[in-house]
């Protein structure tokens, strides 16, 4: 089979790497849609993000769907033909943290395209993946494999929602506009908020997340003035989702935010200075967001019941073949969204 290899930054190589057969308790998977996601990025850009980095070659990969094409023993619920999302999530459920329900902190998580651990754990970017069969969710007939493939980074965002707690009635603030900001706005508007505001220096993602539900973009680096009318007395915003990573971004959006409001940091980035006046005058809680656990099931649920149209996010498909030419344009993002590779 072909798979997607990370060897080190910018090189980026489709080789050959064999076929597994199931083993108990799991199944088959010929892999139809594959998405490129920011730490897919940061590892052919930049070889890594922070101190994770690549020291040996690496499938890449974690957002895919597919369709089951053989079954381990002792396998139910599944069959040949059913066409699935995988999480990619694999907690070993016996640490400490997972025997508490917090399995995205588990102490020997197995979390597909990392490079987090030695040695790394081979992602989803490969035409035929074995995967357990806990983590495959069934996709509703109708429904794309490429909608599939929006699964795991939806429930980044759900998790997201989660960790701010109820949003019903709530204005929300949402700073950076790539793929995870725009998925949250759409699962903030299924939780309830009021208003959705989305932020970027970029308009072609603001033209995104309109489509995906935001009640109002702003482009930051024209039209500053209507930032600093979010500011407003003591701010305007309930609920601020920092999506960026950036330091600009994080002070704006701080301004901006009620006192006793709730900071949910979902961007990546390197270590940023933070305004802590402002978060000590206004009493505003700051709650970081990683990964996800129960939510993914929720995320296929909503995906299924199209309680949410994932397919106005989808920019550009590419073959696996073209798969550097795919992570290129899901590099720039002035003219893409979500890119997705077939297999």
């Amino acid at each position: 089979m072909k798979a997607v290899i990370i060897h080190a930054a910018k090189d980026l190589r489709v080789e050959e790497r064999d076929v597994d057969a199931p083993g108990a308790g799991q199944v088959r998977i010929a892999i139809g849609t594959g998405g490129i996601c920011g730490s897919d990025l940061h590892y052919y850009n930049h070889g890594g993000f922070g101190a994770v980095r690549v020291k040996h070659p690496m499938v890449l990969g974690h957002e895919v769907a597919g369709t089951v094409t053989d079954l381990g023993t002792g396998v139910t619920g599944l069959a040949a033909g059913d066409r699935v999302a995988v999480s990619p999530s694999l907690p070993c459920n016996q640490c400490e943290y997972c025997l508490k329900g917090q399995q995205n902190h588990c102490l020997d998580m197995r979390f597909y395209g990392s490079a987090m651990r030695m040695p790394h754990v081979d992602g989803a970017f490969r035409q035929d993946l074995v995967a357990e069969a806990s983590q495959c969710h069934k996709l509703a007939e109708g429904v794309s494999l490429a909608e599939g493939a929006f699964a795991e980074p939806f429930a980044v965002t759900l998790h997201a929602m989660n960790r701010a707690g109820s949003l019903l009635g709530k204005r929300v603030l949402i700073t950076g506009s790539g793929p995870i900001g725009a998925l949250a706005a759409m699962a903030a508007r299924v939780h309830g908020a009021r208003e959705i505001v989305v932020t970027d220096i970029l308009d072609g993602p603001l033209a995104y997340a309109r489509l995906a539900g935001a009640d109002r973009t702003i482009n930051s680096a024209r039209n500053p003035e209507a930032l600093a009318g979010l500011a407003a007395g003591k701010g305007t915003m309930d609920v601020m989702f920092e999506a960026s990573g950036n330091a600009a971004a994080l002070a704006t959006g701080l301004a901006a935010l009620r006192p006793r409001s709730a900071l949910v940091q979902l961007g990546l980035g390197g270590d940023i200075a933070l305004p802590q006046n402002v978060v000590v005058g206004k009493e505003i809680e700051i709650r970081g967001s990683f990964r996800f656990h129960e939510e993914f099931a929720l995320a296929v649920d909503l995906i299924n019941q199209r309680r949410v149209d994932v397919r106005v996010l989808l920019s550009d498909t590419y073959g696996v073949d073209d798969a550097v030419a795919a992570f290129e344009r899901a590099s720039d993002r002035a003219h893409s969204m979500k890119v997705q590779l077939a297999f």
